[in-house]
């Protein structure tokens, strides 16, 4: 007896904790992160001290913890927005490194078919470049970036589909509607010497064709690089 694929669901419910903290980017403790992107990565993950077992290998996936950030060089500021499944602590932070006291927020919201919401994200626009061996058979591709607007939105259509074919994250935008902003790259010394992430910002407004992979999709961000800033999805 054949079994019917599960039909999609009309709607999904998408709940979240959101951290949004305000740094002072003159001090050591937030300046050693703009510098250093896998020690931005620790100040992220250390609002989640004791959830899981110390030296979990997927302890940021377990958590459900995204983050992104946005610098202000003429203010000083750097606001960090942390998501993850859990609730935050961030009583370890130096007090004269907050701008302001961290403002933490529950996200319950319920996402339908048909619906076209805003959307803002970083991304990490890579993608494995095609290779092939001495024998003429294809191996491993090699993860590679888009470095400029244009193969930054060919990715975008991978994800966010044509507008008329959805993507891979259960919304769909037309490429060329989505606007593109190239961020400067991040990276790391050692020991994390060779470390470099490169990243875009996409703004735009997505229709969602189905609800529960678009929930998937905010609950566990896109694409590569999402221990490192990059990957999570706000909506508005």
């Amino acid at each position: 007896m054949s079994i019917s694929p599960q039909p999609r669901t009309a709607t999904a419910r998408f709940v979240a904790t959101h951290s949004v903290l305000t740094l002072d980017a003159r001090h050591p403790y937030v300046a050693k992160s703009l510098i250093d992107a896998q020690d931005m990565h620790r100040t992220v993950m250390s609002g989640f001290q004791g959830w899981v077992d110390d030296g979990s290998p997927d302890a940021r996936a377990q958590m459900g913890v995204l983050s992104t950030w946005a610098l202000d060089l003429k203010a000083a500021a750097l606001v960090l927005v942390v998501q993850a499944k859990i609730a935050a602590d961030w009583g370890h932070v130096p007090k004269a490194a907050l701008r302001d006291v961290p403002h933490l927020i529950t996200v319950d919201r319920t996402f339908g078919a048909g619906e076209t919401v805003g959307f803002r994200s970083v991304i990490n626009p890579a993608y494995s470049k095609h290779r092939t061996g001495p024998d003429g058979k294809p191996v491993r591709g090699q993860r590679v970036a888009h470095t400029k607007p244009d193969g930054v939105r060919k990715w975008c259509g991978l994800h966010f589909g044509d507008g008329h074919t959805p993507g891979r994250v259960g919304a769909s935008a037309a490429p060329d509607a989505i606007s593109v902003r190239m961020l400067p790259t991040v990276s790391s010394p050692a020991p994390h010497k060779g470390l470099k992430i490169a990243r875009a910002e996409l703004r735009g407004s997505l229709t969602i064709t189905d609800p529960a992979a678009f929930v998937t999709a905010l609950s566990e961000g896109i694409g590569h690089a999402r221990a490192y800033s990059c990957g999570l999805v706000l909506t508005r």
